[in-house]
């Protein structure tokens, strides 16, 4: 079984590129609704974050591999 950050890893740039704008539009939606109160699960918020994070990580160890 693969970790999500194997897959996220799997992804080329451009794909890697294309879900970090998908998942921090994602992450202002969530805001928005918690601001709002029309969010149903708080914890939706803590996972996009999280995968988020995971996004980064994964492009700054690419970027930094191919500087050296």
């Amino acid at each position: 079984m693969r970790s999500k950050v194997d897959t996220v890893r799997a992804l080329d740039d451009a794909k890697l590129r294309e879900e970090e704008q998908n998942t921090q539009q994602e992450l202002l939606n969530l805001r928005i609704k918690l601001s709002t109160r029309q969010l149903a699960n708080p914890n939706e918020l803590a996972k996009t974050r999280r995968k988020l994070a995971q996004i980064k990580t994964v492009a700054r160890e690419r970027q930094l591999a191919g500087g050296k």
